[in-house]
């Protein structure tokens, strides 16, 4: 069964990358635009730290891990996660989810499959650029087992942005149209570029617990710095679990409630 899924994800990466490469003009226009869009991320970390040395305890260097942590996942996010997923929501509208549905395979797998776009692959890169320059500031490099932990920690990111996306999108069973929902969500997402610990009060717990950022760009930082409580760790992994578990039950409570066009 899993040979099948990952021979079915081949399918659909070979078939994107060929969609992406027929305009190559395009593919490298987009790249480009990608590189520019990261480096703007950096722009509000050089005005701040131009005026102090450090903020809510983090220095430029150990920021800039966390800066690289959010290009990451942004990465991530709009070049596997949302491409496919917001294909989801002109389906719905139309009541073609029909031809999904009927397919011999998990319709959440092939929805969440069906579309990449491979030059977001630079935001990735981008982002392993930033770790290493910011160690590199810091004037030291990370241990193995911080290495370690911060890949757990990429897994849980992922899994919970996914898991949030799947969310979102599964909202458009009811309300058809979500456009400004992932708008929402996006702009929420770019606060993940700060250390939680800027953020106060209701804040700090709207981003820790409802939408946790914290535990996607925050929690994998200080995993790099080697400062992160195993008990964190464990919390994180427990917590991206429960998101997922809690997707796939509205995933599957709002295919119930599907009407297609047929109906």
């Amino acid at each position: 069964m899993l040979r099948r899924y990952l021979k079915l994800l081949g399918v659909q990466l070979k078939a994107s990358g060929l969609q992406a490469l027929q305009y190559r003009a395009d593919f490298l226009t987009d790249g480009a635009t990608s590189l520019a869009w990261t480096f703007t991320a950096l722009a509000p970390l050089l005005v701040v730290y131009g005026e102090r040395p450090s903020i809510a305890g983090w220095t430029f260097g150990e920021a800039l891990l966390v800066v690289g942590w959010f290009t990451l996942l942004q990465g991530v996010l709009e070049g596997a996660i949302n491409p496919s997923l917001t294909g989801v929501v002109e389906h719905i509208r139309k009541g073609t989810l029909d031809f999904v549905l009927l397919k011999p395979a998990d319709a959440q797998f092939l929805v969440s499959t069906q579309r990449f776009l491979p030059w977001r692959a630079i935001n990735v890169l981008t982002g392993v650029g930033l770790f290493i320059y910011a160690f590199w500031k810091l004037g030291r490099w990370p241990s193995g087992l911080g290495l370690l932990a911060s890949g757990v920690l990429l897994c849980t990111s992922t899994l919970l942005l996914y898991s949030l996306w799947i969310l979102t999108v599964s909202a458009a069973f009811v309300v058809v149209r979500v456009d400004n929902l992932t708008y929402f969500f996006t702009s929420i997402f770019d606060a993940a570029r700060w250390p939680a610990s800027v953020f106060r009060g209701g804040l700090a717990l709207f981003f820790t617990f409802v939408i946790p950022l914290a535990l996607m760009t925050t929690y994998p930082a200080e995993a790099m710095l080697g400062r992160l409580p195993w008990q964190s760790l464990v919390g994180a992994v427990l917590g991206s679990m429960v998101f997922a578990w809690v997707a796939r039950r509205v995933w599957l409570r709002s295919i119930g409630h599907y009407t297609s066009a047929s109906s």
